[in-house]
């Protein structure tokens, strides 16, 4: 005849402290075999290097020797080494020659679609980015497909893209925030169909995990709408987030057209009241975000010239970059920054 246990609660605290071991240490396997697993097909890739260069064979998407070693390595070892596979194996000792740069965060999965990219900035980026933000498999493909990368180094000069290739994007100051568009795609908006700016605020809500995801790293959802007494008179921001690597509230306004300097100056109304009204000690000075579908350079400099409050200002687009476009754009950039470097011109 069984005892029966004297007290059911602690009985509950060892089953879940039990459950918490047994989770702890499938998660540690599971890591440990991601990581033999990335480890394993890099020394693979690097295996197919070595041969290539020492049979004079460069092996490409429509190399015979890579058709030959998929279907000999998938008869000898089963599943997993279909020829995209072993070409990204090979592109992956290629892109990262020393084994130690490689991520344990990172799975076979996410190294499989970061090497899809065509760039070695992007790679770098994308590898650096994915370990910093935990991104899921999904979440990477997501940031990629939306031209991340691309969209964050057009507002930098050539070090700063360069810094961003080989650190991420580091959120230490207000700036940082800003991407060049947003990309809201996730929002299934047809493109005949024109919202108003409540209608894109509820969307907005309604899809409030993708929307933090694009916002990026340290965000948290705080209020919509949020009310604003100032002189007897009610204001409403849109949406109110708190940054907790900033240590600051961010308040986003959202335009469905042109930002005007009208918008300007209620956001830094806005950002008025937060910082006297809402600020605790340990808070920074808030931050301001104004989403347009559209903004004018020259009125944005002559708005925000004398204003001392953070206030960023960006477009958003409904779907997504033209990957080419921004791709010309940022081979511009970096060609024009290298000219500059060396005296480039042609004399007269």
């Amino acid at each position: 005849m069984s005892k029966e246990i004297a007290s059911p609660a602690a009985y509950q605290d060892l089953l879940q402290e039990i459950g918490h071991a047994i989770h702890g240490a499938r998660q540690q396997a599971a890591q440990a075999v991601n990581t033999l697993l990335v480890q394993t097909y890099w020394h693979i890739g690097q295996h197919i290097v070595e041969f290539e260069q020492g049979g004079k064979e460069k092996a490409d998407y429509g190399s015979g020797l890579l058709d030959r070693l998929s279907k000999d390595l998938s008869t000898l070892y089963g599943k997993g080494f279909g020829r995209s596979n072993v070409f990204y194996m090979r592109k992956l000792y290629l892109s990262f020659q020393n084994s130690g740069t490689l991520s344990h965060k990172l799975t076979w999965s996410h190294y499989y679609e970061i090497l899809k990219a065509d760039d070695s900035l992007e790679i770098s980026f994308y590898t650096r980015q994915t370990a910093l933000e935990n991104w899921s498999v999904r979440e990477l493909k997501r940031q990629m497909k939306s031209m991340l990368f691309h969209r964050l180094a057009l507002s930098k000069d050539k070090e700063g893209v360069l810094k961003l290739a080989n650190q991420g994007n580091e959120i230490q100051q207000a700036e940082d925030l800003l991407k060049e568009p947003f990309v809201l795609e996730f929002l299934n908006i047809p493109q005949s169909h024109i919202l108003t700016e409540t209608q894109l605020e509820q969307k907005l809500i309604d899809h409030l995990q993708q929307f933090i995801l694009e916002l990026g790293k340290g965000f948290a959802f705080i209020a919509r709408q949020y009310r604003m007494s100032i002189g007897g008179k009610h204001f409403y921001a849109d949406l109110l987030f708190y940054h907790r690597i900033l240590k600051c509230f961010v308040v986003i306004d959202l335009k469905r057209g042109e930002i005007n300097h009208q918008d300007i100056g209620q956001m830094n109304l806005y950002l008025n009241y937060f910082a006297k009204e809402e600020n605790v000690e340990g808070d920074n000075q808030p931050v301001g975000i104004i989403l347009g579908a559209y903004k004018d350079h020259f009125l944005v400099e002559y708005a925000t010239a004398s204003i001392t409050n953070q206030i960023l200002l960006a477009k958003y687009l409904l779907y997504l970059p033209d990957k080419a476009q921004l791709g010309q754009q940022l081979e511009r950039l970096l060609m024009d920054e290298d000219d500059q470097e060396t005296g480039g011109g042609v004399a007269v």
